[in-house]
């Protein structure tokens, strides 16, 4: 049987040298290579051809860990990818597995875990956590809150403590205006509070 071929993506290079070295014991991966980004994920992909890729969420500018993940997913043949990451929010959770991700594991995660997740998604499994698995049915049975963009911005610069004044001239509105978005941005999300606004945000992934 051959070793699963795995290409790690991540722009800290002490990082990849840790994924590294923790395949190479091993015997039944093979890692085949490593990037720096998305883009550069993807043109090795193109040419390698890996089992599975272990991608990074954050890789600076360009490409992020989900684009890359939707851009891996369409090449044909096409890799299985993991997310391995130090992020853990819904958001980014829901985001990797709705672009076709394979897995989504904790940089933190014990090491044998992610050796495991690397062999599941290769077998065509899921690779979650129980925690992890829950928490993505749960997000996907809440009831979607749909804020528009500008309360997007106002919400945001709630989440960093500002004024309604503030918000008023960071966003050149008037302050009935803004009033008049955190209305709509407490009735959407149930609250009647700035700080519980910002609470609720956070667990619905809108922060």
């Amino acid at each position: 049987m051959s070793a699963l071929r795995v290409l790690i993506a991540d722009d800290h290079p002490i990082v990849r040298a840790g994924v590294r070295a923790l395949f190479d014991a091993s015997p039944d991966i093979d890692v085949v290579g490593e990037a720096a980004t998305g883009e550069e994920a993807l043109a090795l992909s193109r040419h390698l051809a890996p089992d599975v890729v272990l991608c990074d969420l954050r890789m600076g500018d360009g490409m992020d860990g989900i684009a890359a993940t939707r851009a891996l997913r369409a090449l044909a043949p096409a890799p299985a990818v993991i997310i391995l990451t130090t992020f853990d929010r819904d958001i980014e959770l829901l985001g990797a597995i709705e672009a076709g991700a394979s897995g989504y594991v904790l940089k933190d995660s014990p090491p044998d875990a992610i050796v495991r997740a690397v062999r599941d998604a290769a077998a065509g499994r899921l690779a979650l956590t129980a925690e992890l698995s829950e928490r993505v049915v749960q997000v996907l049975r809440a009831p979607r809150v749909r804020l528009t963009e500008r309360e997007q911005d106002v919400l945001r610069l709630l989440d960093e403590g500002a004024s309604n004044q503030h918000i008023a001239k960071t966003l050149f509105v008037s302050e009935a205006t803004v009033k008049t978005h955190l209305v709509h941005i407490f009735a959407k999300l149930g609250v009647d509070t700035r700080s519980r606004a910002v609470a609720v945000a956070r667990e619905r992934g809108l922060l």
